[in-house]
């Protein structure tokens, strides 16, 4: 099999889309390939929503119908089971953002252990998500990361952070069904990762269940791995990590410069492309400590990944080496993975309408700035109604 043409079949990626889903699928990537429409959707929808018009029914029917599964569990089923069908997992993850209140804290958690207990019954359900700022207060972890004594009150509260990953770790254990812990600003991200890794000491002895996210448009990564898997050798528990490029870089560049330190993010994108690809070479070598969650939209880095566990003869379906997108997104790189044997897994969004818009407009605006992103899609959509037709 030529792997380099692999990511042009269309008719294996876009097996499950009716001819309407394609077409809806079409209109929405030409819609969001047009920056100035982005801006304005952006702006109307954020303003339809504060003021309570009546456009649920509408985003329900476009852009949230085609990016998330469903406003809940149940209701994403249907999509769970549709793509299990052509070998293609899911991720469910409660996309709802920016919450800062402790009975929000308290609500994400209960959310998460509810999904940890659905998906111990889903064969199509291996790991479940959630965000480190979903348990607690940015600013403590703010605090935290940059070693600013807590007063009473805030120790208070790290004790409750502390106590909800417990809670999601330990039932993610008893229910062994991993859990993926997403990164987020670097500014906050040093407490993450040292609370991360203390849930891997503890509950990562046989195998990798907690797995923590390394965003390698962070030029720092690399390195914090090497010693992440010296503590792992030392202290004998295995690490999971999912790899992504990175999902803050104008924020990041921004704070550093107004802060008047060097930006953690790597110069440009040929810099974090190599970083990527080092890094998973890095991990693929050192299977036996580290499992890995290979969050990628990037063809070449999927190829690589593939010729890397031929090269190192690690079976396609080895439980430690997973391939993850976004639903909605790189449909072809997806479903073409899995018919090949590969274990591969769809982030699935889901929450109530209202709740998620945050989200949906974060993806959009970053699907502008991704060059060449929007225009495969289009370019493999066509391809694929043009083959119908015929």
């Amino acid at each position: 099999m030529n792997l380099k043409k692999l990511f042009d079949n269309t008719t294996t990626a876009f097996a499950l889309k009716s001819d309407s889903e394609l077409e809806r699928a079409y209109f929405l990537f030409k819609m969001i390939s047009n920056e100035p429409l982005v801006r304005i959707g952006t702006a109307v929808t954020n303003f339809a929503i504060k003021a309570h018009l009546p456009v649920q029914g509408l985003i329900r029917a476009t852009v949230f119908d085609h990016f998330c599964g469903g406003v809940n569990e149940e209701d994403c089923m249907p999509v769970v089971d549709k793509m299990f069908a052509k070998g293609v997992c899911s991720v469910l993850d409660y996309s709802v953002e920016g919450k800062e209140e402790e009975e929000q804290f308290d609500a994400v958690l209960n959310k998460t252990i509810e999904l940890l207990e659905f998906a111990d019954q889903k064969d199509a359900m291996p790991f479940v998500v959630f965000k480190p700022s979903g348990l607690g207060r940015f600013l403590i972890w703010e605090k935290k990361t940059a070693n600013i004594e807590l007063n009473k009150e805030e120790e208070k509260e790290w004790t409750r952070i502390e106590k909800r990953f417990d809670i999601v770790c330990k039932k993610a254990h008893e229910c062994d069904v991993a859990v993926l812990i997403d990164g987020e600003e670097s500014w906050m991200q040093d407490a993450a990762d040292e609370l991360v890794t203390k849930m891997m000491r503890r509950y990562n002895k046989e195998k990798a269940i907690v797995y923590n996210t390394l965003q390698l448009y962070r030029h720092d990564r690399l390195e914090y791995l090497y010693q992440l898997h010296e503590e792992a050798r030392v202290h004998n528990f295995k690490i999971g990590v999912k790899i992504v490029r990175g999902a803050y870089m104008e924020k990041e560049n921004e704070r550093a410069k107004e802060k008047g330190y060097p930006t953690p993010i790597c110069k440009d994108k040929k810099q974090t492309d190599q970083n990527f690809n080092e890094t998973m070479h890095y991990i693929l070598k050192n299977l036996a400590d580290i499992s890995v969650f290979i969050g990628t939209h990037n063809e070449e880095s999927s190829y690589l990944a593939m010729s890397l566990m031929r090269e190192l003869t690690i079976a396609k379906n080895d439980f430690r080496v997973w391939f993850g997108q976004l639903y909605g997104m790189s449909d072809h790189i997806s479903f073409n993975l899995s018919e090949e044997g590969y274990n591969v897994a769809k982030y699935v969004p889901f929450g109530p309408v209202r709740d998620v818009m945050p989200y949906l407009i974060r993806r959009a605006e970053e699907n502008t700035s991704v060059a060449g992103q929007t225009s495969r899609e289009l370019n493999l959509l066509s391809q694929e109604k043009e083959r119908r037709k015929l």
